[in-house]
């Protein structure tokens, strides 16, 4: 099994639903993002336009994250997911500096608040209370949904279906149709990271 995403790029609004999604399923704080959403306008007025570019982690199959970890922190599981281990990372962030996408995340200090001097809302009391600081982190493809047979909240919240989620190594798996008919690429593919998130043109 090597689980994989398809973006379809001709589907994302940029509504950022599934950034949403994923701070508060994974108790992300703020100022931290795994997943994010990239708003680019392209031609002329008055002929002009937004396109939207959902990134992640890439969860690679050659990640150069997992090489350059000197405690053996960040590794990558059977199914392909790339994880890391908390109880073995020391902070040193020489995976963020390796990483081409700049996926993943590190906070040393307290979560800010997105209201201050306002109290504390129930979010940012969990996101205190449960996110691991000094440590880095990152998308998982929300691996423990996945154990109980859930999609990625990412994938599960997106209100145009632009997401799919399936297993590379399953021929019949329709994720492996979509990305065959529908020309699906990985970011920066001449780092040679192979990538296990496509995308689909516009």
């Amino acid at each position: 099994m090597r689980y994989a995403m398809i973006i379809d790029l001709s589907r994302c609004i940029g509504c950022t639903a599934c950034v949403v999604a994923c701070k508060t399923h994974n108790n992300v704080p703020k100022n931290l993002f795994w997943s994010q959403v990239l708003f680019e306008e392209v031609g002329s007025y008055p002929n002009c336009r937004m396109e939207f570019t959902p990134v992640l982690c890439m969860n690679c199959d050659n990640p150069p994250c997992v090489r350059t970890c000197p405690t053996g922190a960040s590794y990558k599981r059977d199914n392909g997911i790339v994880s890391v281990n908390n109880d073995q990372c020391i902070g040193c962030r020489s995976c963020m500096v390796s990483c081409p996408y700049g996926a993943r995340q590190f906070m040393a200090g307290r979560p800010e608040s997105y209201y201050p001097g306002k109290g504390e809302s129930l979010l940012e009391a969990r996101q205190r209370e449960d996110f691991i600081r000094g440590v880095v982190s990152k998308c998982e493809f929300c691996a423990e949904r996945l154990q109980g047979g859930l999609q990625p909240a990412c994938v599960a919240t997106c209100p145009t279906r632009a997401r799919h989620f399936g297993d590379l190594d399953d021929p019949a798996d329709p994720i492996n149709r979509m990305i065959a008919e529908g020309r699906g690429r990985g970011l920066h593919e001449e780092a040679g990271t192979r990538p296990s998130v496509y995308y689909l043109p516009r």
